[in-house]
């Protein structure tokens, strides 16, 4: 039972993961190709729904490194260490949106920006965005050995 309760938490992070990844590879692309005012119509017709679905994948996700992390604590294993690695690395990913993406959403959500202004800031948003893929894989590595530490302990 163990076992899949571990493949299971790596799979939803994993998917969350693939979803970051998705939004990179086609949507941000897609966003760019856009005239600003059809950006503007997309986002506001979109934007809610995207982020909605995000936020809940990206708080699950977060949650599970720092649980884990809670559960290593109380039970000793060695591979705590691990956990806590993979548990900053959530805390950063989860940083990033207030950092930067909480507020330049809420300015594609206003239509602050003209066309060349929009066209700079989705670059700068497809950087940012990227970053914090690197940073949800980093978290997932990490997970990823403390299981396999976990593992390990179990049949030491």
């Amino acid at each position: 039972m163990k076992q899949f309760l571990l493949f299971f938490l790596v799979a939803i992070f994993a998917l969350f993961i693939g979803g970051q990844i998705t939004e990179a590879v086609l949507l941000v692309p897609y966003w760019q190709s856009l005239s600003a005012s059809d950006f503007y119509v997309y986002y506001n017709q979109f934007g809610k729904i995207i982020g909605q679905y995000f936020t809940v994948l990206t708080i699950i996700s977060a949650l599970i490194p720092v649980i884990f992390s809670v559960y290593c604590m109380f039970v000793n294993y060695k591979a705590l260490k691990f956990a806590l690695v993979s548990t900053v690395f959530a805390i950063l990913f989860i940083s990033s949106f207030y950092v930067y993406f909480k507020g330049v959403n809420d300015l594609f959500f206003q239509a602050a920006f003209n066309e060349v202004e929009l066209k700079n800031e989705l670059i700068i948003w497809s950087y940012w965005h990227w970053g914090r893929i690197v940073l949800e894989c980093l978290s997932l590595i990490f997970l990823i050995l403390a299981f396999i530490k976990i593992q390990k302990t179990n049949f030491n």
